[in-house]
């Protein structure tokens, strides 16, 4: 199905991210205000016309998280009130994600929540880079595209000259495991596991490492570091069980709390980050280094506005057959 005319728009999230993603179209960003009554809450004025329009609306539900996902709420019903042609709300970053599952009794599923509010607020499509769990995917009613940000991790270590039996890559949980062999098998490197116990939220404990680790250099992945006491703790472990040099990996830098103390600890050598999250300078230490989504972004955005395959975008390769080999 053919829309009108492509126009990329950005709430107050990330307008950075926006605007590069909207330059790499050849697209000015559209106009729009996101202003605050002076109760709190939010009004939208969009000064463009987006009838018929194919649009793009660019909304991390970052922190302050419930401010953000209240904004990207009410810009989907301003455009679908517009009536614009289709609403594709894009998150690189998707808040709530963490809350899939009762784990306990009396608990919310708040991801498949706050699924059925975008929904419910005109939302056509999604464009979400690296939801927390894969099981996300089915909690929308309309058609969502998954970007892994691998891509950009593996071209970075690759350039930087990892990979190969020199390097170990490490999935700090059980959960990653599958995204994280992904990269091994593309950097041609071997997989080691932390088998970690979580005693409560943002706190875990490491118990185990599985996989060859003595003298090699260590890339520990994950979808995002929050508080870092996982990255932290299993920064320690890998070195006290052989490995020379730890380096992070992730694509979310949530970064609350006691973060940024615990990554500067001396047993990670290097943290590599991307901007689907604003990193703020007094966010950030000599030693990470931030890749940027938006070509990834950019790529998609224009695939579907063109009704091609996303899924060339990812560049994606077959996990290895078979049992995991470490």
């Amino acid at each position: 199905m053919k829309f009108g005319p492509l126009a990329v728009f950005s709430g107050n999230a990330n307008p950075g991210l926006a605007r590069e993603i909207a330059r790499i179209l050849g697209q000015p960003l559209g106009d729009m205000e996101v202003s605050r009554f002076k109760d709190g809450e939010v009004q939208v004025k969009i000064n463009d016309s987006v009838r018929g329009k194919d649009v793009f609306l660019i909304q991390p539900t970052c922190h302050p998280v419930n401010e953000h996902l209240v904004e990207l709420l009410i810009m989907i019903d301003a455009f679908r009130r517009g009536s614009a042609g289709r609403v594709v709300a894009v998150l690189p970053y998707y808040g709530y994600a963490r809350q899939d599952r009762k784990a306990r009794g009396r608990e919310p599923i708040t991801a498949k929540l706050v699924a059925n509010l975008i929904t419910v607020a005109g939302a056509n499509r999604v464009l979400a880079i690296d939801l927390h769990t894969d099981q996300i995917q089915g909690f929308f009613d309309i058609p969502l595209d998954h970007l892994p940000a691998r891509r950009i991790l593996i071209e970075y270590f690759r350039d930087c000259g990892f990979g190969g039996e020199d390097t170990v890559i490490v999935s700090p949980d059980v959960g990653g495991v599958n995204e994280v062999k992904r990269i091994a098998d593309e950097l041609g490197s071997s997989l080691a596991i932390i088998a970690k116990r979580r005693t409560r939220p943002n706190t875990s404990e490491v118990m185990e490492i599985i996989g060859d680790l003595d003298g090699k250099r260590a890339i520990m992945v994950d979808d995002m570091i929050d508080t870092g006491g996982t990255i932290a703790s299993g920064a320690e472990a890998l070195l006290s069980r052989g490995v020379r040099s730890v380096h992070v990996a992730a694509t979310h830098a949530v970064l609350s709390g006691p973060a940024l103390e615990r990554l500067s600890t001396e047993a990670i050598d290097s943290i590599v980050l991307t901007d689907t999250i604003p990193l703020t300078p007094d966010h950030r230490l000599d030693k990470m280094v931030v890749l940027s989504v938006a070509p990834l972004l950019a790529e998609a955005v224009q695939r579907i506005h063109n009704s091609e395959s996303v899924s060339a975008t990812i560049g994606d390769i077959a996990p290895s057959q078979g049992r995991l080999q470490f």
